[in-house]
């Protein structure tokens, strides 16, 4: 009973870190990864997958934990066994989660489904050796969707064991494409296809693939969305549970020259050709319906020839005729949407957006209106936004605070944490809070945060460390960050400066659209005007030491500042590409870069040369740490 009260004591505290022990890797790493919340249905219980990381990978532990969703009682772990469980789904009824893992005697993960009040282990209910992911209860809970990447031309699993043992003893290796991409990030693609499935849970059925034989899946340009663990469709059930919903491209193999378009499909539970939904030149995606039924939501982008698009909320009345336009009722908010969820009546959304470093919260009548923020948000980040039986619940975080599970009141915005699984740890640590600045740049505002040292003093003076985003279009987010941990990139002694230069999401479309045509010039102006204004505000900042460094898009513009400015002692370029003409020629995402040069490599625009680094490499001189991955093909 003291070990409860405790417990309970921890999880009411607002989060307040004043300890005295520098941050450490060791310490960094150690800090628990809590995944997306998970509310039932019925908002009773909460469900999070909470990794326990190592830098020995064999001793990284992977489980399920549940929490009563008023948080009267601390989470208790619901899973206990080797490897991790994903893609976590519950049951309507509230008494049943489903999830993917990889288990003893799996070849590859499968579909588990626990009874949290049978009690007992979960049971396994699919078998495929091509795996299985992503389960999603049928409306009735009689039924699971899932995905799998099926060898092509087959039709069930017997033939995809045959395609795979078949590809095992041939005697070459060679890979052969016929089309673009053939790469994405550090991975080479192969040639499998995703596929939608539909499993009876009752009369021991195997499982149906809603895809195999049809046209669709045969077009060369078939393809789900790419993520870093491979496509996804984004099925979701038809309230009727007689169909599904999904994601699917038709034109990937043109991406070497030409906007991918991803459309919404939707094919009968049961089987038969897809029929296309929409059409035209949107990007959809995050499909859902409102829990009336009575109308389809998805996620909207439309880029028409330009590098960068706001993500919009788009609905359609349900059931809805194949082509019909939909009523885009985030129109007018300028911000890019991540999330969205339903109150139970329908009658309104509860959406998260990106605003000048922070992931705020923000609701709108579900039919369309205004979309007003909820509360006044000055600190962090929420993110992974979810509704059970009314409630809000998301993952909330900042720079000094790592990731933990909150329920959120949704008319004044305060919130309660249902997971401490980090404070304790945090709380000693020496995290000073960020403090934020506007500088004016050529008439437009710029936006910049700064992470101050451990044992911090006004008193003393401090080097400067400029570090430069990715993206571009990204920002600096008020977020614990496990890879460029800012304070523990501030330990040594500095104050690092986090600059939102053109290009940078979460300050309008304009914004974020400005970069083209002025890749690396106008960004580093912007970084240096940062990095002098906060030199002249701040008098513990000393100007006679300054550093700067990035990776990816920061690299490029790392490798710039290489090319065109002494003012830094040295500088750290990690993935940064010197010459925008050969990454052209190497990177998977050909178009994207045209679009932001403003033409064709062989049209011989000026920017392809006068913003390449390589260009000015006669100007070389400051001392240059150069790093890049192994694999990572884009640079």
């Amino acid at each position: 009973m003291k070990w409860f009260a405790s417990a309970a004591l921890v999880l009411s505290l607002p989060f307040v870190f004043g300890g005295t022990k520098p941050i450490t890797h060791e310490e960094l790493w150690a800090m628990k990864r809590v995944d997306a919340p998970h509310a039932s249905p019925d908002g009773k219980w909460v469900v999070v997958s909470v990794t326990e990381p190592s830098y020995d990978e064999s001793a990284v532990v992977s489980d399920l934990w549940i929490s009563p969703a008023d948080g009267s009682a601390p989470p208790r772990r619901l899973t206990n066994t080797k490897g991790g469980e994903s893609g976590m789904e519950w049951s309507p009824d509230s008494r049943r989660i489903a999830f993917s893992a990889k288990r003893e005697g799996d070849e590859t993960a499968q579909i588990y489904i626990l009874d949290l009040l049978g009690g007992g282990e979960a049971t396994r209910v699919t078998s495929l050796s091509t795996g299985a992911s992503g389960p999603k209860f049928s409306p009735d809970g009689k039924s699971i969707l899932f995905q799998s990447s099926v060898f092509p031309g087959t039709t069930d699993d017997e033939s995809n064991r045959k395609a795979a043992a078949d590809r095992k003893a041939q005697k070459y290796k060679a890979r052969v494409y016929e089309g673009f991409p053939i790469r994405h990030w550090d991975k080479w693609l192969d040639d499998t296809v995703r596929h939608i499935f539909v499993q009876n849970l009752s009369d021991g059925s195997k499982p149906k693939d809603l895809l195999a034989t049809t046209k669709l899946v045969t077009m060369p340009g078939f393809s789900g969305t790419q993520t870093n663990s491979g496509q996804d469709l984004q099925p979701v059930w038809t309230p009727d549970g007689r169909g599904v919903v999904f994601v699917a491209s038709t034109n990937r193999n043109e991406s070497a020259y030409r906007e991918v378009r991803f459309h919404l499909w939707q094919v009968a539970s049961d089987g038969g050709e897809p029929v296309a939904l929409t059409q035209g030149g949107g990007e959809y995606g995050m499909p859902g319906f409102r829990p009336d039924g009575k109308a389809l939501y998805a996620s909207e982008e439309k880029h028409e020839g330009k590098i960068y698009g706001l993500i919009r909320i788009a609905m359609w009345s349900w059931p809805m005729t194949p082509g019909s336009a939909p009523a885009v009722i985030t129109s007018s908010f300028d911000r890019s949407v991540n999330g969205f969820d339903f109150t139970p009546d329908s009658k309104t959304i509860y959406l998260t957006a990106e605003d000048a470093t922070h992931e705020k919260l923000y609701t709108m009548p579900a039919g369309g209106g205004a979309v007003k923020p909820v509360g006044d948000f000055r600190l962090g980040c929420y993110s992974n936004l979810t509704m059970g039986g009314g409630s809000l619940f998301a993952n909330f975080d900042s720079a000094s605070n790592p990731p933990e599970v909150v329920r959120i009141d949704a008319k004044t915005g305060e919130w309660n944490r249902l997971t401490s699984f980090n404070v304790e740890r945090a709380t000693a640590l020496d995290l000073p809070p960020m403090r934020h600045f506007e500088t004016s740049v050529h008439g437009k505002k710029v936006h910049s945060m700064m992470a101050l040292p451990p044992g911090f003093s006004e008193s003393k003076k401090y080097p400067l460390f400029v570090v430069i985003h990715g993206g571009a279009h990204a920002m600096w987010r008020d977020q614990w960050v496990t890879r460029w941990n800012y304070h523990l990139l501030a330990k040594p002694g500095y104050v690092v400066l986090l600059t939102d230069y053109t290009g940078s999401t979460g300050y309008g479309e304009k914004f974020a659209l400005d970069i083209t045509g002025d890749p690396l010039k106008g960004p580093a102006e912007e970084i240096n005007a940062a990095a002098d204004e906060a030199i002249r505000r701040f008098p513990f900042i000393d100007g006679a030491r300054q550093a700067a460094g990035g990776a990816s898009y920061g690299g490029h513009l790392t490798n710039w500042l290489q090319a065109t400015t002494t003012r830094y002692k040295c500088l750290i370029s990690h993935a940064g590409l010197i010459d925008l003409g050969s990454q052209w020629g190497t990177s998977d995402g050909i178009y994207h870069r045209e679009l932001t040069a403003g033409s064709p490599l062989w049209e011989r625009n000026k920017i392809w040369t006068e913003q390449s680094p390589i260009t000015y490499a006669a100007n070389f001189k400051t001392p240059m740490l150069v790093t890049v991955g192994e694999n990572d093909f884009r640079v």
